[in-house]
């Protein structure tokens, strides 16, 4: 499929896009199960979206094409640990492009507004969390400049 990005909008989301946002976050629970033996069966929520849209320290936007929502990700203000260098930080979020407008630049420009959100608030460190095993996805972190900072590893000992 041929875009041209300049059809694209990137805006704030609203209580409005709630049905398409749930249906997005129920295709990323799905796309993170091969990674993740520890999800439930069914229906995830990882997070009230509803209640996100409406906090402060959290901006969701929504990547529209066409008039169509394609894309979404949140950025969230988080209160850093004490020992660490940063007050606070940047974190991302609900990361998720539509499949057929994958590979098309989307996610750069998401995270480029969600980024200038978290600048905005005067804050410089961004971090995310993605599967280690979702290839795909952590080279594209790895290409917008973000670098593994920690492993977390898990062991089933039932």
């Amino acid at each position: 499929m041929n875009i041209d990005l300049k059809n694209s909008n990137i805006r704030t989301a609203t209580n409005a896009d709630l049905p398409v946002l749930e249906k997005f976050l129920q295709i990323l629970v799905e796309a993170e199960r091969p990674f993740d033996p520890t999800l439930k069966e069914g229906e995830i929520f990882y997070y009230d979206i509803k209640e996100l849209i409406t906090d402060p320290a959290t901006e969701i936007m929504v990547v529209e094409y066409d008039n169509e929502i394609i894309g979404s990700g949140y950025a969230q203000i988080r209160p850093g640990k004490p020992f660490e260098k940063h007050e606070s930080f940047g974190y991302l979020g609900f990361m998720f492009v539509s499949p057929e407008f994958r590979g098309k630049g989307i996610n750069g420009l998401l995270l480029n507004a969600l980024q200038k959100w978290i600048l905005s608030h005067g804050i410089t460190e961004v971090r995310l969390q993605v599967y280690d095993e979702n290839e795909a996805a952590v080279k594209a972190y790895e290409k917008a400049g973000f670098k593994k900072l920690f492993t977390t590893m898990r062991c089933d000992i039932s």
